[in-house]
């Protein structure tokens, strides 16, 4: 019912975010853009046998972002440069088309290897896989002072007051783009270009029809020996052609990842980004600094998210909806009104007004009706639980159909594997199981039965009956007395 969390299942989330996506914010009178996204790094600094753009910003694949900013800007066609060495379709829609870059030779080479999308006149975005803040606001901004300059090529930049080693933005007297100069290797620029705060972002625009004729002659004569995407720029003014610099005040489209700490310092802004975003769209979240929301989580106004809590993957919080302190819910539904203390969610659905935990742990396919309250120490698996019905404390209810207004007593357990299968266990409506009742499935009790207290239940309980199995007590007088006179005689024994 509800998906898994993983790679796969983020690729479907973006997939379905494609197609039910709100407007796209580039006007599509203009010719829409086709978007090249490079993702062929090695990423050998990340030292992991993940590929480096599958590893989750908060819960969506890193190249997960700009592919859907992509989208969102207008963009119609879509293309990932990948290396052959890495297979990253795990993390990509299904609506994203790959190209392979035969050999890492650069920025330059990843797009010349995706020189058969380069077509017609429209134009041509190319962003970086592994620089997962960009928005699609951003993008949206830079198509369109692209527009409105009727340049060549357009060069999103920013300004950094510890440029470190990316590549340096040289403007000529009227202000366009002279040259990108690179600074990885102490030959490349000189003291006074090192000396410039403005810098690459690595995210372009460009006309089709020049940006082909480019490529083809860039060279890779540098001490790096690549071939850098930014060398097309001078060759566009050599043909008479402007290249402009478009200065984004979000110093966040610069922030790339190269390493673990790179993705550490990445997934705290995105994070930062979610909850303020929910926050002025009305949630409380009581201590941002202790509370940690996924990309892709939807949270309704007026709800409240209290310390510790962890709210990941396709998770969606109703209205007034309270969830917390200290609770992980993963790819699960919180109707509106409900509450979620202390408790661990994993691919559930609560309806209205449900009251869970502390210490509750919901697995996989369960479902809670509306008023469902699922009390302290309570496990709950593959079960679907009726409207107003209790199942207060101390219980596991699994492969369970529960109807309403029930209530399961302390310890009530479903028996529901016999070592070899899976069997449910069938209750009704109005039912009142007693406490440390194990029901043994198959079985079904019947609505408005009841159970009496230590009953082992292996055989369908009729409506209205009441199904006990506990044997006749039996008292022993004098117990007591008889007890302490057999331990005098032992101990006078031993002596």
């Amino acid at each position: 019912m509800f998906a898994k969390h993983g790679l796969a299942q983020a690729r479907n989330r973006l997939t379905l975010e494609r197609r039910h996506s709100g407007p796209r914010l580039y006007d599509l009178r203009v010719s829409a853009p086709t978007v090249l996204i490079m993702a062929a790094g090695e990423g050998t600094r990340m030292r992991s046998r993940l590929p480096k753009v599958l590893h989750p910003v908060c819960g969506r694949p890193m190249v997960g972002w700009p592919i859907l900013a992509a989208r969102d800007a207008g963009a119609e066609r879509v293309a990932v440069i990948v290396s052959p060495e890495r297979d990253i379709s795990s993390g990509l829609p299904d609506d994203v088309e790959t190209v392979v870059q035969p050999q890492p030779d650069g920025t330059g080479g990843a797009v010349r290897a995706a020189g058969e999308l380069i077509e017609g006149d429209g134009p041509v975005v190319v962003l970086s896989g592994d620089h997962p803040l960009i928005s699609a606001e951003v993008i949206s901004s830079l198509l369109e002072a692209h527009r409105q300059s009727g340049a060549a090529a357009t060069v999103m930049t920013t300004e950094l007051d510890d440029p470190g080693d990316y590549g340096r933005i040289v403007r000529d007297d009227a202000g366009d783009v002279a040259r990108i100069v690179e600074t990885k290797q102490p030959t490349d620029a000189t003291p006074e270009e090192i000396a410039i705060r403005e810098v690459n972002t690595g995210t372009y625009v460009f006309e089709a029809a020049p940006l082909r004729d480019a490529l083809a002659r860039i060279a890779n004569d540098n001490s790096a020996g690549e071939y850098y995407l930014g060398d097309v720029l001078p060759l566009l003014r050599e043909a008479g052609l402007r290249v402009v610099a478009h200065n984004e005040s979000d110093s966040g489209v610069n922030l790339g990842v190269n390493d673990r700490v790179d993705l550490a310092l990445v997934s705290a802004e995105a994070r930062r980004r979610i909850l303020e975003r929910h926050m002025r769209d009305g949630v409380t979240i009581v201590d941002p600094a202790a509370t940690w929301i996924d990309a892709d989580v939807e949270i309704e106004p007026d709800a409240r998210i209290e310390p510790g809590c962890s709210l990941r993957g396709a998770t969606r919080v109703g209205r007034e909806a309270v969830v917390g302190p200290h609770s992980t819910v993963t790819d699960s539904t919180i109707g509106a009104g409900a509450s979620v203390v202390h408790s661990y969610l994993l691919d559930c659905e609560l309806l209205d007004g449900c009251i869970v935990g502390p210490f509750t742990y919901l697995r996989p396919e369960t479902r809670l009706g509306e008023g469902v309250k699922a009390g302290a120490f309570v496990e709950i698996k593959k079960s679907r639980i009726g409207r107003d019905s209790k199942v207060p404390h101390l219980s596991y209810v699994g492969d369970a159909e529960i109807g309403e207004d029930a209530n399961l007593g302390a310890g009530t357990i479903t028996a529901n594997y016999d070592g070899f299968r899976k069997h449910r266990t069938v209750i009704g409506d109005h039912v009142r199981i007693g406490v440390d009742t194990q029901l043994v499935a198959p079985v079904n009790v019947g609505d408005a039965a009841y159970t009496g207290a230590g009953s082992v239940i292996t055989s369908d309980v009729p409506p209205g009956a009441l199904g006990i199995t506990r044997p006749k007590q039996e008292n022993i007088e004098g117990y007591t007395e008889k007890r302490a006179r057999e331990e005098a005689n032992e101990e006078g024994n031993d002596s």
